[in-house]
């Protein structure tokens, strides 16, 4: 065989080893997108598609950042829906509402309520179980986090969605990093933050992302 032939074949293989080994995922498997959770490393990442590559702190922050990139034909979100009671309220935007016979943990979408230790923490758990707890609820997912909990809407049994009531008494954040479209919950923040209401009242409230990085 030539060695200028043995040469290219061996730079052809070389090529197909690393594009093979470039491509193939950590141990877990992937999604639908082509991503996964990497347990070792602590984030959300993708292999495969249009966001190959990169980097999330959660599925649904990939979601978003999807949508972002693809303004031609934006992508469907996988929403999943179900109802029923919640059987626990953790805080102001974490729940446990039973499915199948089995709690199934939400984390309330596009918002971030104040922590326990916070100013009106315990306030904002309050509302939502005076208005969600024993009530049968409905659930729209939206995925998970890189906690395991499902990202969901959830709507009353009067149809109001809980996420946007919290923003609107005043008793939650708009997450923008999480929800950066939302127009909903930025002008529902707008409205509660020039009427002073709860966590507005104080000059200069602290956002739980930044409490939780102290």
């Amino acid at each position: 065989m030539p060695y200028r032939f043995r040469f290219s074949l061996l730079l052809a293989l070389l090529s197909t080893v690393l594009a093979t080994s470039a491509a193939t995922p950590h141990p877990g498997g992937l999604d639908a997108y082509g991503c996964h959770h990497d347990r070792q490393h602590g984030d959300y990442h993708c292999h495969q598609g249009q966001l190959a590559g990169q980097s999330f702190a959660s599925q649904a922050e990939m979601q978003t950042a999807r949508q972002q990139t693809d303004t031609a034909f934006p992508p469907t979100l996988p929403v999943s829906q179900f109802s029923g009671p919640v059987v626990r309220v953790l805080d102001g935007d974490t729940m446990d509402v039973l499915h199948n016979r089995r709690a199934t943990r939400i984390r309330l979408n596009g918002i971030d309520a104040p922590e326990k230790g916070q100013a009106f923490g315990q306030k904002a758990k309050q509302f939502v179980s005076e208005h969600a707890f024993g009530k049968e609820v409905t659930v729209k997912k939206f995925g998970l986090d890189k906690y395991g909990r499902s990202i969901g809407d959830v709507f009353l049994p009067d149809g109001r969605m809980l996420n946007e009531e919290l923003v609107r008494e005043g008793l939650a954040w708009w997450y923008r990093e999480y929800a950066p479209g939302n127009v909903t919950l930025e002008k529902l923040e707008a409205e509660a933050r020039e009427a002073k209401r709860n966590l507005w009242s104080h000059k200069k409230p602290v956002p739980p992302w930044v409490y939780r990085h102290r």
